[in-house]
């Protein structure tokens, strides 16, 4: 008997999986240098922009562009979950996700999220490649999390 014969009556499923699984590797690609390329160099060390708690005025305009952008950052968000287990650029994903949602403590994570050095060396070394200016970070309060030679932690 073949050890993957279950897997026969989900060929579909496999097969949607695989192919969702190749567009998000080559959107990951595409996408992520262009949006981490074009953000403003200060946008990490700028206040939050709370603009979206109380709003100058609401037109339709308004309020389709902020339901579009925050469905963008939702479908990305779900896209770099995804990639932590497919192949993808998954934390630089929801970094870029996380910067195009609206929702409380956005600032807290995203700098959690780039305070991991291989996300942060992954930003600096495409802003570099776009011939952008690096990130300027806003000041830490603890330290930032090092890779361990080791590989079991980080250093004491």
């Amino acid at each position: 008997m073949d050890p993957i014969a279950w897997l026969s009556p989900y060929r579909g499923w496999l097969a949607v999986l695989g192919i969702a699984s190749v567009v998000m590797l080559v959107a990951s690609l595409v996408a992520l240098p262009l949006l981490v390329a074009r953000m403003p160099e200060d946008y990490f060390h700028q206040e939050p922009d709370d603009a979206w708690v109380a709003p100058r005025r609401w037109t339709l305009q308004r309020i389709a562009l902020r339901v579009l952008k925050n469905v963008l950052g939702v479908v990305l968000l779900l896209a770099g979950i995804a990639m932590l287990v497919l192949p993808g650029q998954g934390l630089l994903t929801i970094l870029v996700a996380s910067s195009l949602l609206d929702f409380p403590g956005k600032r807290a994570l995203e700098l959690w999220i780039l305070r991991r050095r291989p996300v942060r060396l992954a930003v600096a070394w495409l802003r570099q490649r776009a011939g952008r200016p690096p990130l300027i970070y806003p000041e830490e309060p603890g330290p930032v999390e090092e890779d361990s030679p080791s590989g079991d932690g980080p250093p004491q």
